[in-house]
């Protein structure tokens, strides 16, 4: 009988760690992930964002859209580009950020449409435009030489033109006391 005691030994644990293994795959369950979980489709909220956009638009004003939208997005939402902008200095593939300004510019050669007072530097008066006026015209303002004239334009080239005399202040190295210098001569 000892080999058969041996053997009922040997069952006994065989059955024991079939019990054990069956209890601990079904405890553990229970903590898996399923594989097919990550093919789940999760509705996300889509985020808005806000933009300005200006210029050479029929609607100018902001603008909300999707996150995710592009530029031409957000003009096509502004009633589109009037004929006297220039499409081709904007990118309109590129992605929305929000808060950002969209600036369609204006045509150069459409400027020459311009009735001749507004192209012409100075007015009736004898008082620069800050938005017309050529960098040599802009010299002529006081503490205004050519480094600071250039800066001007290009100021002017990437914002767009001044809606207010007090917005020359924007130009890097003109302060309080060079537009008090320069207001009386100068406008918009």
């Amino acid at each position: 009988m000892p080999m058969f005691k041996k053997s009922l030994i040997v069952l006994f644990i065989l059955v024991l760690a079939a019990a054990g293994g069956t209890m601990y795959g079904y405890y553990s369950n229970e903590d898996t992930i399923p594989l097919d979980a990550g093919t789940e489709l999760q509705t996300e909220t889509l985020r808005t964002v806000t933009v300005y956009v200006t210029g050479e638009v029929k609607k100018p004003g902001l603008v909300t859209l999707t996150e995710g939208q592009r530029v031409a997005d957000a003009v096509n939402a502004a009633g589109g580009v009037i004929e006297t902008a220039d499409i081709d200095h904007i990118n309109m593939a590129a992605f929305l950020e929000d808060g950002a300004q969209i600036r369609v510019p204006l045509r150069r050669d459409s400027a020459d449409s311009r009735p001749a007072s507004a192209r012409a530097g100075k007015n009736e008066q004898g008082r620069i435009n800050l938005n017309t006026a050529s960098e040599k015209e802009l010299q002529e303002l006081p503490g205004i030489g050519p480094a600071m004239s250039a800066r001007i334009v290009e100021y002017r080239e990437t914002n767009g033109d001044f809606q207010q005399l007090e917005d020359i202040k924007k130009v890097r190295g003109i302060g309080p006391a060079k537009f008090e210098k320069l207001k009386d001569k100068a406008t918009i």
